[in-house]
């Protein structure tokens, strides 16, 4: 194996994800089963900036695969949008060595990465870490799976509250820019009607839906609202049918961050795992600026600009299979 790089830095940046701490531990037993120094940096790129980079061994990374969110912290640096604060993040890596990163995070993250590298030619590698699975080149994202069954556990405890009195729930779950967690969520526990950001909301089809359903004096529903759908949160949803169904007896439940936190499922870990141990491989095989992606369970390699703009996309026959579900 021709190995191009001696020393790797691994940092998380963004939004934490379940499953984070899976990747880093394989990073870092990848990287020194092949004798490369690894460098833990502290809080993304704000760590990278101020210094706050640490020697990563065996122990380090013991007992942190179970954990949600991430050991190395996380955060989101506006310095490190400028040249300067860039230079600076560079010069701390020059001084330990560093001659490559493998960044888990999502595409505000990775659009870093890809100016940093084309600055100052450190090749990174990406690990698509979000929640929301809005990233191209993976059928699936680190914390993704983790998220979604979060949502549908709790969906299935707010079922049982409705159903005892005859309630419409609308249920908020996250996705500023991408309904996946809408959609699984909602198909899984069967939800009337799930609202994403990809498809413009018909809301007379909305309402039609549910008067015919309380004519058919089938009084609970469940609608399912991505945050970042196009009529806004849960309770502007809520607000819009309590005018048009007055007798409609509504409640909100905004699931907010317990979707992010948690014990990554067998899944999460399995794919964070295999995706670090391919990041450190594809660095001591040359490759650079690219993301490590799963299509068909092979790994997969997608340029770091092509995984940010082409995003993921949902097909409009999912759609159609909420609407034939829920008749």
């Amino acid at each position: 194996m021709d190995r191009k790089v001696t020393n790797i830095g691994v940092l998380t940046s963004g939004g934490d994800s379940p499953g984070m701490n899976a990747a880093i531990r394989a990073v870092t037993r990848t990287g020194l089963y092949h004798g490369l120094g690894v460098y833990g940096i502290m809080r993304g790129y704000a760590g990278m900036i101020e210094g706050d980079i640490k020697k990563l061994d065996g122990i380090s990374v013991a007992n942190i695969i179970q954990r949600g969110g991430t050991f190395l912290k996380t955060a989101r640096s506006k310095e490190f949008h400028t040249y300067e604060g860039r230079k600076k993040a560079y010069n701390n890596l020059k001084q330990l060595n560093i001659d490559g990163l493998v960044i888990i995070g999502g595409d505000g993250s990775f659009n870093g990465a890809q100016i940093f590298s084309n600055e100052f030619d450190i090749p990174c590698i990406g690990l698509p870490g979000t929640i929301d699975k809005d990233i191209a080149g993976s059928d699936t994202t680190i914390g993704f799976d983790t998220a979604v069954n979060t949502a549908v556990q709790a969906i299935d405890k707010i079922r049982d509250t409705m159903d005892a009195h005859d309630r419409l729930f609308i249920v908020e779950v996250m996705g500023r820019d991408a309904g996946y967690i809408a959609l699984h969520s909602g198909i899984a526990t069967g939800a009337e009607n799930i609202l994403i950001p990809e498809t413009e909301t018909d809301m007379e089809e909305l309402i039609c839906s549910l008067t015919e359903k309380e004519k058919r004096k089938k009084l609970v529903n469940l609608v399912v609202v991505a945050e970042g759908g196009d009529l806004g949160g849960a309770n502007k949803v809520a607000k819009i049918i309590s005018e048009r169904i007055p007798t409609a007896d509504i409640r909100v439940c905004i699931l907010g961050h317990i979707q992010r936190g948690g014990s990554p499922t067998c899944q999460d870990r399995l794919i964070a795992s295999h995706m670090g141990y391919y990041a450190v491989e594809s660095l001591m095989l040359g490759r650079k600026n690219v993301m490590v992606g799963v299509i068909n369970n092979k790994i997969f390699y997608t340029p770091l600009d092509k995984a940010v703009k082409e995003k993921q996309k949902i097909g409009q026959e999912w759609m159609k299979i909420v609407k034939i579900l829920a008749s």
